[in-house]
């Protein structure tokens, strides 16, 4: 740790990333930030019925610990990524981690549901400030011609952390109360947050000022969106649903028209107008709604069609995410020498066809019949995850990482909110066959995806 102590992150922004001996170290701050805010996003469901009985309150409520979480996620990824062209990436990075440090706490000494949901509404926009401009800090941490280990090693923190976040969570249950799941995020985040402070490197700084009215537009918009999707997931009147989803249209259509002579748009106009761009993040939403789709529908599916028990749905539902884990530095090497057009189509294909054979296994398959399917999706998934990751960074122009990197996260979040609320619109409408249903449609989404992959071919990445 000494090295920490007397390292000092380069006083000028450099395109071809740190040295290496600093490098190894921002890094850590940067995953070990990244892996606490991916983790509390898998554990707390998991937290739960064990809130809901210790606040005695319904589950219905209780759904809030993690709606409020990902409502504040979302909706300030743009606003976040945005600043942070303005005043420094590692700037909102450290302020990010540091709130969700201390909302942490906050959540782990709450006393009841509100004083819970509101640590945890903190603890979104914490994670939101990690998340919005995680993927610029990795773009100016590594060198160009090791953009793609990098990625590779970004993917492989978020797989790893979805892959053994049920399983800490269950881990600490078992060890103690539900509190403590969150004040274990308190040592690491401010361990963190030191070794950030010595040696993330200042990046550069845009010359216009913060627009605070399109932030708040920006905020209204998407917290109104993902509120509106949610709703139709859980059967809310028709009538709020469309006010909500009419509320963010308009609330959009306010700040596009406020933005539209703006240098650096908040909601990245610019770069939607870069072909390689534009078609990275549609890819990403079909493949994100694709997993969205999968991890809702599939546990229904092994239990209800498959009459398979809680513990089996587990153990079958951990190789997906596993393989992607493993598969993303090996994708992230391939990128940095062939075409992300062909790797990412590749991995989609593959990713159909795992959501093919998923909704056509037969009545009693063994446990090696379903795994080997499960292990089809993780690599197709995981295949494409890091190249497409490394196209949206490159395609944009350096000085525009902070909104390509929150276009990142924004892409994510909003692919896998889709796809929940597709496989809920499945089950509404196939019955018992909703799953089969939701899987077939999962598949749809991939081939999609896996078109507009290959599209990335005929276009070209402008260059800064």
């Amino acid at each position: 740790m000494s090295e920490v102590a007397t390292a000092k992150p380069p006083a000028t922004p450099g395109i071809d990333g740190l040295p290496p001996e600093l490098r190894r170290w921002a890094v850590a701050a940067i995953f070990t930030a990244l892996a606490l805010a991916s983790l509390d996003t898998a554990i707390a469901n998991i937290a739960l019925p064990a809130i809901a009985a210790d606040l005695h309150v319904s589950p219905a409520d209780v759904v809030w610990v993690v709606n409020v979480y990902q409502i504040a996620l979302v909706a300030t990824l743009l606003p976040l990524g945005a600043l942070g062209e303005i005043v420094g990436h590692q700037r909102i990075y450290i302020g990010g981690l540091l709130l969700f440090t201390i909302a942490s706490i906050g959540c782990a000494l709450a006393w009841s549901l509100p004083s819970l949901v509101a640590a945890r509404a903190l603890q979104g926009l914490g994670a939101s400030g990690i998340m919005a401009v995680n993927a610029a800090l990795v773009r100016y941490v590594y060198p160009t011609h090791m953009l793609g280990r990098g990625f590779g090693h970004n993917a492989l923190v978020v797989g790893t952390a979805f892959t053994l976040g049920p399983t800490i969570a269950s881990g600490i249950l078992a060890l103690g109360p539900w509190p403590w799941l969150f004040a274990i995020n308190v040592p690491f985040g401010l361990i963190a947050v030191w070794i950030g402070l010595k040696t993330l490197p200042p990046t550069p700084r845009a010359t216009h000022a913060f627009d605070f009215a399109s932030a708040a537009l920006t905020t209204g918009c998407l917290g109104l969106f993902i509120i509106g999707i949610g709703s139709a997931a859980h059967g809310a009147p028709p009538a709020l649903v469309t006010a909500e989803l009419v509320g963010a249209i308009i609330l959009g259509w306010i700040m596009m028209r406020r933005q539209a002579d703006h240098p650096a748009p908040m909601l990245p106009i610019d770069l939607f107008r870069r072909p390689m761009f534009a078609l990275s993040a549609a890819t990403s939403v079909c493949t994100f709604a694709v997993q969205g789709i999968a991890f809702v529908s599939l546990p229904f599916y092994f239990e209800d069609v498959l009459m398979r028990t809680q513990v089996e749905t587990g153990f079958f539902m951990t190789p997906w995410p596993l393989v992607v884990a493993i598969m993303a530095p090996i994708g992230g090497r391939l990128s940095d020498r062939y075409p992300v057009g062909i790797l990412g189509g590749i991995g989609l294909a593959l990713l159909c066809a795992g959501m093919v054979l998923l909704a056509t296994l037969p009545a009693d398959p063994g446990v090696a019949n379903i795994v080997w399917r499960m292990v089809v999706c993780g690599i197709g998934f995981g295949f494409f995850q890091t190249p497409n990751l490394r196209a949206l960074m490159s395609s944009a122009l350096s000085h525009r990482s902070g909104s390509a990197s929150s276009i990142v996260a924004t892409a994510r979040l909003t692919g896998q909110t889709l796809g929940a609320a597709f496989a809920a619109l499945c089950f509404a409408l196939g019955g018992h066959d909703g799953a089969t249903l939701a899987l077939a449609l999962g598949a749809g989404f991939a081939a999609l995806g896996c078109v507009m992959s290959f599209l990335r071919l005929v276009v070209s990445a402008p260059q800064d």
